[in-house]
């Protein structure tokens, strides 16, 4: 293993970009090539049973099931036309990822031959082994049966020679076990919601659409160098090493010129994902070295959802095609950014207008000041569960360092947009909605064009910040599910705006006139919810103090964050909007306990083993030179010049084995709490044991090995390094 680490490292360097031939045509005409979009449906499907079928995806009609043969046919015919064998109904149940279960166009003729079906019955359900996929005691090994039933808004796509067939995971007694059940669960919830709130300002609305614009952040390590680092491949982590000498200091990777092997995949990369009608539109370096960003245009919430899970999976493939690991985890390297996945969530109507956007008019305004007070208040009453939403094992490891937002739930509004509230708010003249457009800035330089500057600034330690026109949930980690968070927050702004809308009609109904009974009321929300408005340092030791004064959840235990799905506060909303039943969210959360727990012991595990295998005998062995080294210079030199010449080889010796014994002892602990630990039957206790009584441990067993790493010959060390990992590209 010695020579290992030197081996992969010379591989890496030999490495050079892999040739990506792109297509003849424009991303235009090959966008969506592989996705049985609208004119793919208008092209194979009747003309009635593709009017019937826009109308499930447009208005949220009921899916006539009598169409279903005739959709599968078409589907099939487009399908064999680009060489597809199987179909699969695509889902996302409670692992966090996706799952699939490949069957063939396959059935027996009756002649002793086949032929090749897809049937109405195929398409729309399917009986996968529900008690295989986390299910937090909603089904037993016994009770085996569960449907995965398909999602007409999301369309179907191709994958190599499959068809996947995007669906919603329920257990035989219709609970969900999936996130796609429960977000078109809240999405219907704020529609609704939303929908009766605009008609305040136009009646002529008939419905509102949540849109996602997320932005994945990932790391790229060499393919070799991963195989060399077991703590990488088992956990997406560094379980230990040291920091390189040089890092993310000098911020000269930020938006720097993309190495060209990088280059390669990324274009690879967006040629497929645009073939399947992922919209990718940005790319770019991150901070951190070897940390890289992809960024769609926004879409509608259900499908921006399914295409991220869909660019996950797609850019593992193509980095093992280039050479390269994608790690989605959020924190991989100790010391330097972790990767996020900012959802940048907004309201739009069939009319054509964003409602958290600034208007022209009074009345327009009025509007978008209903809208973004009415989400601040959402996100206030349920600020512990929105966190919650966002949290993970792995997540936690980002919130509130290097960069990412902190673990406090707060929204940066911007100077113009806090003036204008606080007037609302103490003024009694309704004259007040008056929102200055992007404001000019000439630069005094002739060649450059003046510059329109947006009224709200950037505030990087926001949790959630307005930014113009929509706000950007910058606490959801790079490896999320982004539905967690969208049923959350969607779900907490349809219950705000049911309360507003339920608060004003009691007013209007009292004579009131409808313009002073809508201020009036958001005079009320804008005092309630001003504790989650916060623009200043969200890093800061005051602000944490600050925001318990607030009545802001500051819980930082991860296993204790998930109890506020159960809150009776979570438990009401979410039932009161049909989003989830109080069954489902305790069922979610056993899952989510289980998995903290699980992805904790499998961390402890590894650097238990990467310790006593790796780390120990190769200091002891260096240790063992350097005792060699000082017996030689005894033999040639008299005791007391050996003693002085040797003096530093002799500490370096006794902090070896100092240190060597305070991890031996570390680890022998680390078992022993595992041991309590695992000895809890209840799931919730178990997490927070392993929280305070094994991860603690791990950190301190840490510390000693990466001193270690700067003490011990480079050339007997066996783990790739922080500096090779990190730039080598």
């Amino acid at each position: 293993m010695a020579n290992l680490r030197f081996q992969v490292v010379e591989e890496a360097f030999k490495k050079r970009p892999v040739e990506v031939i792109a297509p003849v045509e424009r991303p235009s005409e090959y966008f969506g090539k592989y996705v049985f979009n609208r004119a793919k449906m208008y092209k194979y499907l009747p003309a009635d049973v593709y009017d019937k079928l826009i109308a499930v995806i447009d208005n949220g009609a009921a899916l006539d099931r009598s169409i279903a043969n005739a959709v599968a046919n078409g589907m099939k015919q487009w399908a064999e036309e680009n060489g597809v064998t199987h179909y699969t109904h695509w889902f996302q149940p409670l692992t966090g990822g996706t799952a699939e279960k490949h069957d063939a166009f396959i059935e027996h003729d009756g002649k002793g031959g086949m032929i090749e079906e897809f049937s109405g019955k195929l398409l729309v359900q399917q009986e996968p082994d529900a008690s295989s996929f986390p299910s937090g005691g909603i089904r037993n090994t016994f009770e085996a049966r569960g449907y995965s039933a398909w999602d007409p808004t999301s369309p179907v796509f191709i994958i190599d020679d499959t068809l996947c067939i995007p669906t919603i995971f329920i257990s035989y007694t219709g609970e969900a076990l999936d996130y796609k059940a429960p977000l078109l669960r809240a999405l219907h919830a704020v529609n609704v919601a939303a929908t009766n709130v605009c008609h305040y300002f136009d009646p002529n609305v008939k419905k509102v659409t949540s849109n996602l614009g997320w932005e994945q952040e990932y790391f790229l390590v060499d393919a070799d160098l991963y195989s060399a680092r077991p703590d990488l491949m088992l956990t997406g982590r560094t379980l230990m090493g040291h920091d390189s000498a040089k890092n993310q200091q000098m911020d000269d990777h930020y938006f720097g010129t993309i190495p060209d092997r990088v280059q390669a995949f990324m274009k690879d990369l967006e040629i497929q994902a645009l073939e399947l009608s992922i919209p990718c539109k940005t790319r770019h370096n991150e901070v951190a070295p070897n940390q890289f960003e992809i960024a769609p245009i926004f879409e509608e919430t259900n499908l921006a959802v399914d295409h991220n899970m869909l660019l996950m999976s797609l850019m593992k493939k193509v980095a093992r095609k280039h050479g390269f690991i994608v790690l989605l985890h959020e924190k991989p390297f100790a010391g330097i950014n972790g990767s996020g996945k900012h959802n940048n969530w907004s309201l739009s109507t069939d009319t054509g207008v964003l409602l958290h956007a600034p208007g022209k008019t009074p009345e327009a305004n009025l509007r978008f000041v209903t809208f973004i007070v009415e989400t601040l208040m959402g996100v206030y009453r349920h600020n512990g569960l929105i966190k919650a939403s966002i949290m993970s094992a792995t997540n936690a490891h980002r919130l509130g360092a290097n960069e990412a937002p902190p673990a406090i739930i707060s929204s940066f509004l911007g100077k113009q947009l806090s003036e204008l509230l606080d007037h609302i708010e103490t003024s009694d003249n309704e004259d007040v909605f008056k929102m200055a457009g992007k404001q000019g800035m000439k630069m005094d330089i002739p060649e450059i064009p003046e510059l329109l500057i947006d009224n709200t600034d950037r505030n990087r330690t926001s949790p959630f910040a307005f930014t113009g026109n929509r706000f950007e949930f910058r606490a959801v980690g790079s490896e999320a599910n982004c539905a967690s968070a969208m049923i959350a927050l969607n779900s907490a702004v349809a219950e705000a705006l049911v309360d507003f809308k339920a608060r004003v009609d009691a007013r209007i109904e009292k004579g009131e006139d409808k313009v002073k009974a809508i201020i009036d009321i958001l005079r009320e929300d804008i005092k309630t919810c001003k504790p989650i408005r916060f623009d200043g340092n969200g890093y800061s030791d005051e602000w944490v103090e600050e925001a318990k004064k607030r009545g802001l959840d500051c819980e930082t235990s991860c296993p204790v964050i998930f109890d506020n799905y159960l809150s009776d506060s979570s438990v009401e909303m979410f039932t009161k909007l049909g989003v989830m039943t109080q069954k489902e969210l305790a069922a979610r959360n056993e899952v989510k306990w289980e998995t903290y727990t699980k992805k904790i012991q499998i961390e402890a595990r590894v650097m238990g083993d990467l310790t006593m295998n790796h780390i120990i005998p190769v200091a002891t062995h260096y240790q063992s030179m350097l005792l060699k080294n000082v017996e030689n210079m005894r033999a040639v030199f008299p005791a007391e010049k050996a003693d002085k010449l040797s003096s530093s080889n002799i500490k370096i010796i006794e902090d070896i084995a100092e240190r060597t014994q305070i991890i031996e002892k570390g680890v022998e602990d680390l078992v022993n709490a595992r041991k309590v630990a695992n000895k809890i039957d209840d799931e919730r206790e178990k997490a927070i044991a392993y929280h305070d009584t094994v991860a603690p441990k791990m950190e301190e067993i840490r510390y000693h090995i990466d001193k270690l790493e700067l003490t011990v010959s480079d050339e007997l060390w066996t783990l790739p390094k922080y500096r090779e990992l990190l730039f080598i590209r």
